[in-house]
């Protein structure tokens, strides 16, 4: 009996641990998330993913295009060679509607935290590579200009994911991404 009381108890912390971090969205609908969207805000838990204009997650995204096979695909642009370029990221879908599988910069998962579909969009990408897994996330909008209660849920979340590192877009870098 004794066992019992205590494997419950320590089954209950660790379930109640894991609810104050942010999960994929289950109910996502990559059809309303098509179209233009603008990086407002990024964040890293590794400073060398984000700290220079051709770091490897510096992306600034563009577009999101829903396939007919329920995969997204992701049009980004971003520093490469001194030049601006256009790319084309494949998010395959998975068993969960808002998590997908990457192949940028290497094996990743990108997960859509949370949207309203119309105004904002809280993504990211969570690296496996060992030795430590690294996360970047970006405060997507419609328009480039910074909402400033998405941006407090934003800065939450990054806090619930231990992420301290961040750069927030003004309304004109926003607008004048990196363009090809």
């Amino acid at each position: 009996m004794k066992c019992l009381l205590l494997a419950l108890s320590v089954a209950l912390v660790c379930g109640t641990q894991d609810t104050g971090v942010p999960q994929p969205m289950e109910d996502l609908d990559v059809q309303k998330v098509a179209g233009t969207w603008y990086s407002v805000a990024m964040a890293a838990s590794d400073l060398a993913l984000l700290s220079t204009q051709s770091a490897p997650l510096r992306l600034y995204v563009q577009e999101l295009r829903p396939t007919a096979q329920g995969d997204m695909e992701i049009m980004v642009h971003r520093w490469e060679g001194g030049r601006c370029v256009e790319k084309k990221i494949l998010a395959e879908r998975t068993e969960c509607a808002g998590k997908f599988n990457i192949d940028y910069p290497e094996e990743d998962r990108l997960m859509v935290l949370d949207t309203d579909y119309n105004n904002f969009l809280f993504a990211c990408v969570e690296g496996a590579a060992a030795p430590a897994r690294s996360r970047a996330c970006q405060y997507l909008a419609r328009t480039p200009e910074v909402d400033p209660a998405a941006m407090e849920q934003f800065e939450r979340t990054l806090r619930l994911l231990s992420i301290h590192i961040h750069i927030i877009l003004t309304p004109t870098q926003a607008e004048e991404r990196c363009r090809v």
